[in-house]
């Protein structure tokens, strides 16, 4: 029953929002064209020699136990909910 409800409010809601006037909001303004030269230019780079850095990650954690909350959570398939 819950569902039939929704779908027909739902229906309403479409029917009426295509129903509404657009022509009286819709407004249309001139619009000019304007056409720009630009010229871009990088400067030259030179060649640096750069040092190779290897990045090391390091997670941390809010809680220093979270690792082994989440490995102790786990779920089989008795824990379910079942229904009758």
């Amino acid at each position: 029953m819950k569902a039939i409800i929704t779908i027909i409010i739902v229906l309403l809601l479409g029917f009426t929002a295509q129903a509404q006037d657009n022509k009286a909001t819709t407004l249309e303004l001139p619009v000019q064209t304007v056409v720009l030269n630009v010229e871009i230019t990088t400067p030259a780079v030179e060649n640096i020699e750069t040092e190779e850095k290897t990045i090391e990650v390091a997670r941390l954690h809010k809680f220093r136990t979270s690792r082994v909350k989440k490995a102790l959570s786990f779920k089989t398939k008795k824990n379910r909910k079942m229904l009758a």
